[in-house]
């Protein structure tokens, strides 16, 4: 049960509420009281963070203007003064990390006078604010003040953008905070290397008919909110490229009674405390469907990556029904739960009609016979066209969810599509992997159906390029990750060190070793996770299809064994009564030790799937072996260049 106290202080008019709103101080302590949130109410409202003794983030201004010209958080009174204590748990439809979070936190709210509010959580893992409002009928906000002034010039990993028009699929670029001059801006998370302290993490939750918030610089110690205003036109250039050609001179044009995205800085310690956070997902709005029941993660045999390579068959590979009724074996064969039917199934432009060769009632009819779930992946704007048509289409056939791709935008309207779209999907029990898309906010929470998405720089970048290689594999684990699950689908059979490397469009090869694959399995959270090469050559590979055939979505636990942001990983996640431990590097080789202090006593058998002795030279090279571990052994790893170690425990 949750355990709340309320207290309440109510300002009188006059002096007594000139003297309660000016020049005081209000403070929010994590449960652990480590963390401080201390708000200031004088001529603007100004936010401060600190951790222990230590100052994270300065005072910073935050206000809300509208349209009316009013400005929420100048010259601001406060009317009352409430705080809670939470004490809860939450057990999530879908596990990411654990089968039960506890959701602890402290609570102040403030009311102010003008009919707005704002409220400040702090958990032991960071803090967060959010602006509520209480006013009548539509309101424009102009513009939202959102500061984050930092007492050093400190490193920040930056994912920089050029415009509001993004996969936010961006290399993590480690500038100081005065290198980001006015102009630049980056797409959330984004994480800032405190000298000498925790981390500060910067993004939000609970993202609803609002616009994104992105981060731009000035020169200075200090980060300031952006947001892509209010779409008023847009061009479609294609089926999927539909840029906003204007924009209004607001925000969001919203309810006047609404509560406000949160604003959240999650405090990591240590570095694998930011892998370990739920705090986006617990700040999300709760569950919104009544029956769960049907909402599956699993694995998926994807077509696109591999370019349909299947060989050593009998038929013509390609968009066909004979290629996907092979997929459709192979992942009957290993127990895969899904396959996907990517780019080409349908003509582009037109859901309603199907390419020759693609028979898709006798395709799901057969995908049915052996338990397997057919997704296929749409274009938003095509999805959006024809949307009861084609729901009603996939509903019939038995799609059991849908990829929906090139959103690229998250102004109000396309934040709202996203909400519409995961509402579609659970009407008609359909899972939604969102790509093309923004950073997760806690939309899972809400719709779990929407069970994983993009907005990450993956696997497909070798196809054409080395954007997607171990230095940056290292990185994401401690940042875009710590927002949601993401779909960087894994998974390539064909991996090759730098010096080897040629990117190939049809033919894929990824960087790293075999194991830095295999370890993705396990370091990488998504529930809906990709098998990304061709089916034939996991058939060549028995070893590996063991591990990958048997490799959880979800977890019941999950604990960081030791990490370094950009250099490292290990991970330990627990399924049932088994567990499984991922260890990835950057391009340096490595030597790591494994603890094994969270098993339970007694002695356990463990696989291990471990780089090669020439892994340095062939990224193929890898070493399975089978031995006896005890809890509280340790194991000394080496990891080659761009290398991974992967291992099952039962």
């Amino acid at each position: 049960m949750a355990k709340y106290k309320y207290v309440a202080l109510f300002c009188v008019m006059g002096v007594l509420a000139n003297a309660v709103s000016f020049g005081e101080d209000y403070d929010v302590v994590s449960p652990d009281k480590a963390l401080r949130l201390k708000v200031t109410v004088n001529e603007k409202i100004h936010y401060s963070v600190s951790h222990q003794s230590k100052v994270l983030v300065e005072p910073s201004a935050i206000s809300l203007k509208l349209s009316s010209g009013t400005v929420l958080g100048v010259n601001p009174q406060v009317r009352q003064v409430k705080r809670r204590e939470v004490d809860e748990k939450i057990f999530p439809v879908v596990q990411v990390k654990r089968r039960k979070i506890l959701d602890q936190f402290n609570e102040l709210a403030l009311e102010f006078e003008g009919g707005f509010g704002l409220i400040c959580r702090a958990y032991n893992d960071g803090v967060a604010y959010r602006f509520v409002t209480d006013l009548d009928g539509e309101i424009k906000v102009v513009m939202e003040e959102a500061t984050f002034n930092f007492p050093g010039d400190y490193g920040v990993y930056f994912p920089e953008e050029e415009s509001f028009q993004t996969h936010s699929e961006r290399e993590y670029k480690y500038y100081s905070l005065s290198e980001i001059k006015e102009g630049m801006m980056c797409s959330l998370p984004a994480l800032v290397d405190v000298k000498e302290g925790p981390k500060v993490l910067i993004t939000e939750a609970d993202l609803e008919d609002y616009a994104g918030l992105y981060l731009r610089g000035a020169g200075s110690r200090s980060l300031y909110g952006k947001f892509p205003a209010y779409a008023l036109a847009e061009r479609a250039e294609n089926d999927r490229d539909v840029p906003v050609t204007k924009r209004a001179d607001f925000i969001a044009k919203t309810n006047g009674k609404r509560s406000f995205p949160w604003r959240v800085m999650i405090v990591a310690k240590k570095d694998g405390d930011l892998i370990e956070s739920e705090l986006v997902y617990k700040l999300a709005k709760p569950l919104q469907l009544k029956d769960t029941s049907w909402i599956k993660p699993g694995k998926v045999a994807w077509d696109w990556w591999n370019f349909n390579n299947v060989y050593g068959v009998d038929f013509r590979a390609g968009v066909n029904t004979e290629t996907y009724k092979y997929y459709i074996d192979f992942a009957a064969r290993y127990g895969l739960e899904y396959i996907i039917l990517d780019e080409g199934w349908y003509v582009l432009g037109d859901l309603t009609k199907v390419v020759d060769g693609m028979d898709m009632e006798e395709l799901f009819r057969y995908a049915k016979s052996k338990n397997v779930g057919i997704i296929p992946w749409v274009i938003w704007k095509t999805l959006d066209d024809q949307l009861d048509v084609a729901m009603d289409q996939f509903e019939k056939w038995g799609a059991k969810g849908l990829k929906v791709d090139f959103m690229q935008r998250d102004d109000q309207w396309m934040v709202n599509y996203y909400h519409k779209i995961a509402k579609e999907g659970a009407k008609r029990h359909m899972l939604i992997d969102f790509h093309g898309s923004y950073k997760p906010t806690g939309l899972r929470r809400t719709y779990p159906n929407v069970i994983t998405r993009e907005g990450v720089r993956g696997l497909e970048n070798c196809k054409w390029g080395t954007a997607a290689n171990p230095e940056h594999d290292v990185v994401i684990p401690f940042i875009r990750m710590v927002a949601g699950p993401m779909d960087y689908t894994p998974g390539a059979m064909n991996n090759a060190q730098w010096k080897n490397f040629n990117a190939v469009f049809n033919r894929p090869m990824s960087l790293g070793t075999r194991c830095h694959q295999l370890a993705m399995y396990v370091v990488y959270e998504s529930p809906l996770q990709m098998l990304a090469d061709t089916p034939t050559n996991y058939l060549k590979e028995p070893e590996c299809m063991e591990f990958l055939a048997k490799v959880p979505t979800v977890w019941d636990e999950t604990k960081v064994l030791d990490g370094k942001v950009a250099d490292y990983v290990i991970i330990a996640r627990k399924s049932g009564a088994d567990w499984y431990v991922g260890a990835m590097t950057d391009w340096t080789a490595r030597e790591l030790t494994v603890d094994f202090s969270f098993l339970d006593p007694g002695r356990h058998t463990i696989d291990i799937y471990k780089d090669g002795i020439n892994a340095d030279r062939n990224g193929n090279d890898y070493k399975k072996v089978t031995a006896r571990i005890s809890s509280g052994d340790t194991l000394k790893i080496k990891l080659a260049p761009g290398g991974g170690w992967a291992a099952v425990i039962r």
